[in-house]
């Protein structure tokens, strides 16, 4: 019988697939063709029944889905009287930092959606852009209305894309009137559309929202009907039960950015029970915010706060990679196209060397990894096939003129008065 074709094969010790099949597979090959993944067999299988373009042994290696950074911001440097200005080289520094800790799609909130939505494409990261909708002028647009219209009109150029979604962003919430967010939810719900919202992130918003609007946060998106299945709740540093139970029966989603929220000195939300309230079908997942691209950081809070290593822990190895990956993915509404290793998933594919002294000897691996590891032992990265980083090296983006950019945008910084 002649061999199938296909684009490649991927040979890793480990594959962790994050589907129906969520345990470790040893010595699996993954088959990708048009971007998408064909089929996981065993290695000799493979070997039998494919005829690749490119073969890859990865010998020591985790091969998993790539990593969704489920909430940041890139490319935005502070401009006269703090109005944001927008850097195409900090847009891909941005790009260059996720891809070295193995991310492969992200979730943007800023005032600059068009051009980080360019530079996702130019760079082949799948992003989810957010459409920001804010009280005070930008760049973007003057006000509610005019947010509004140009959100309209970026959604409807990338309606189509394959690798660029939008969800709708309202910014500074508590600033924006009842009527501009209800008319979001109104939005939201005809276009059938996410809504990003940073809801309790910090104890000054809660005490600002109640002030403005004699509410908390929560319950104030609740009256307005943006408490659905499309809100996606960011940060969540502080919650009442209440809020908790509130989340859990409408099905929204939750970014924490727990590295973040702690180098603002606002602590770290209530981990058992949101361990728990995931166990009960909420969409948990990890953002940077403002903390850089670095998801790891997050990922290994989240692992030694879930108590990894305990013999009755909140969070095992597996759960808290899942909430990295296959989490992210649900909460952007992504999960029936990347998050975990299926056939007909996209290959957006994350490999980790996990050979090194740390590592070894090699008897939990992914428990090892969350707790030893963390972006040095990203080798490969794959969005939709594409490779876009191969043993540590960029295949597409060009490190060194862009450091070159970046040492004179320093250089220009240092020498500006102050």
């Amino acid at each position: 019988m002649p061999k199938v074709p296909c684009d490649l094969h991927i040979t890793p010790r480990w594959m962790l697939p994050m589907g129906a099949e969520r345990e470790l597979l040893e010595r699996h090959t993954l088959v990708v063709r048009d971007g998408r993944i064909l089929e996981i067999v065993p290695a000799d299988a493979a070997l039998e029944r494919y005829a690749p373009r490119v073969s890859l042994e990865r010998p020591n290696h985790l091969l998993m889905p790539g990593l969704v950074n489920a909430h940041t911001s890139i490319g935005s440097l502070p401009g006269p009287d703090s109005a944001p200005l927008f850097s195409p080289d900090l847009a891909a520094l941005g790009i260059a930092n996720m891809l070295k800790a193995g991310v492969t799609a992200f979730c943007d909130v800023g005032y600059f959606p068009g051009e980080v939505a360019g530079t996702a494409v130019a760079q082949g990261l799948r992003a989810v852009i957010g459409l920001p909708v804010a009280a005070r002028p930008s760049a973007w647009a003057q006000g509610p209305a005019e947010y509004l219209t140009r959100a309209l009109k970026l959604r409807d150029e990338y309606k189509a894309h394959p690798s660029i979604a939008t969800v709708f962003a309202p910014l500074g919430s508590n600033a924006l009137e009842n009527a501009t967010l209800a008319r979001v939810s109104t939005l939201a719900a005809e276009l059938d559309a996410g809504i990003v919202v940073a809801v309790n992130r910090s104890r000054r918003d809660i005490d600002e929202c109640v002030a403005r609007h004699g509410m908390r946060p929560l319950a104030r998106l609740e009256t307005l009907g943006l408490v659905t299945p499309a809100l996606i709740a960011v940060h969540a540093a502080s919650l009442e039960e209440a809020e908790l139970e509130l989340i859990r029966r409408a099905g929204t989603g939750i970014v924490l950015c727990l590295a973040a929220d702690l180098a603002r000195g606002e602590g770290l939300p209530p981990i058992a029970a949101l361990a728990a309230a995931r166990s009960a079908g909420v969409r948990l997942c990890l953002g940077s915010a403002d903390a850089g691209q670095d998801l790891w950081n997050d990922i290994k809070l989240l692992a030694l706060h879930g108590h990894i290593a305990a013999a009755q822990p909140l969070l095992r190895a597996r759960e808290v990679l899942e909430v990295a990956t296959r989490g992210g993915a649900a909460a952007l509404g992504l999960d029936t196209e990347i998050g975990s290793l299926e056939a007909g998933m996209w290959a957006d594919l994350l490999c980790l060397d996990l050979g090194g002294p740390a590592m070894q000897p090699a008897l939990e691996p992914l428990a090892q990894l969350l707790l030893n590891g963390g972006r040095d032992l990203v080798s490969d990265v794959w969005v939709a096939g594409r490779q876009l980083l191969s043993e540590g090296q960029f295949t597409r983006l060009d490190w060194p003129e862009l450091a070159a950019r970046l040492k004179a945008l320093e250089a220009r910084a240092r020498m500006a008065p102050t």
